[in-house]
């Protein structure tokens, strides 16, 4: 639960309270997809959407967000609402989270943050889009999302659509290795690629049932096994685009954010918008078919836990 040195910084949502002193499943949703990842106001019906559909499958959701210096460890409507249209609101990761509480700042939760303000409120189980991981050209401008350091420190399951095929996948699957972070595919033997089923990479792991998935948890817990583990998995086959017709598309986006110098925590919202350009919205809409589909499986982990 919430250490006491943070509380007078968290708001927890009565209704998130209540199951997790229940120990109802519940499961964390980030909100840099509402405030950088998606336009206005598909980012706010595709959050609508992700919450009902985790209270259809028996668990409670918990929207993560940093809201006037306050932690939100879930958000009401209204503040839902208010964060898809907020004006610039800060990313937020490990590095920053505790200034936007000090300086009273709102922002929306990375992959690395909300999985420190999940674990700080007890949360297990973790559904988000897809991680960061190493950009292409790192071994220039050293360029890797603090999501993988977290995910080798703190104990959440991690269910995404894998990395963003916009990073370097094989090298992001070296990092984890190395980092010794459970890379688990769901019901498939390869990689998902975000918006495709299928990368070149094989999977490290695979599970078939969320049953499997809570019994990997724990045995890691037994063993003494510190860290959060990913689960990888693939978007709806009827709601993919196909990885060779992505690849052009990503490259396209990619010289474009060279030519215009764009950098650090800049880059992938740039690059998502350009792809959404360059697909004419095709790639939106597979974007918030694969949160639904990672948030149903999160809440079924959840329940098996």
């Amino acid at each position: 639960m919430t250490p006491e040195t943070a509380r007078p910084y968290v708001d927890v949502l009565p209704a998130v309270a209540t199951a997790l002193a229940a120990g109802r499943p519940v499961v964390a949703l980030e909100s840099t997809i509402i405030t950088h990842g998606m336009p206005y106001p598909q980012n706010s019906v595709m959050a609508a959407n992700v919450e009902k559909i985790i209270l259809g499958e028996g668990a409670t959701p918990a929207t993560i967000a940093v809201v006037g210096g306050r932690i939100k460890i879930g958000l009401s409507d209204g503040e839902r609402e208010a964060l898809a249209v907020a004006t610039g609101p800060m990313k937020l990761s490990r590095a920053d989270l505790a200034y936007a509480v000090a300086e009273g700042r709102t922002g929306g939760t990375t992959v690395a943050a909300t999985m420190i303000c999940a674990h700080m409120a007890g949360i297990r189980v973790f559904a988000t889009g897809g991680i960061g991981g190493v950009h292409k050209g790192a071994e220039e401008s050293f360029d890797v999302s603090a999501d993988l350091d977290e995910l080798a420190r703190t104990p959440v399951i991690v269910v995404s659509a894998g990395a963003k095929a916009i990073l370097d996948i094989e090298k992001t699957l070296e990092v984890l290795e190395t980092r010794g972070v459970p890379v688990v595919a769901a019901g498939s033997d390869v990689m998902p690629a975000f918006w495709s089923r299928e990368s070149p990479y094989r999977a490290p792991l695979r599970v078939d049932d969320p049953k499997a998935i809570a019994r990997l948890f724990a045995a890691r817990k037994a063993l003494g096994l510190g860290g959060g583990m990913l689960i990888a998995n693939p978007v709806p086959e009827s709601d993919e685009i196909p990885a060779g017709e992505m690849a052009g598309y990503i490259e396209v986006a990619y010289r474009a954010a060279q030519e215009q110098r764009v950098a650090g925590k800049a880059v992938t919202p740039f690059l998502l918008a350009k792809i959404l350009e360059l697909t004419d919205g095709a790639s939106l809409k597979t974007n918030i078919a694969l949160v639904e589909n990672n948030a149903r499986l999160a809440a079924r982990i959840a329940k098996a836990l």
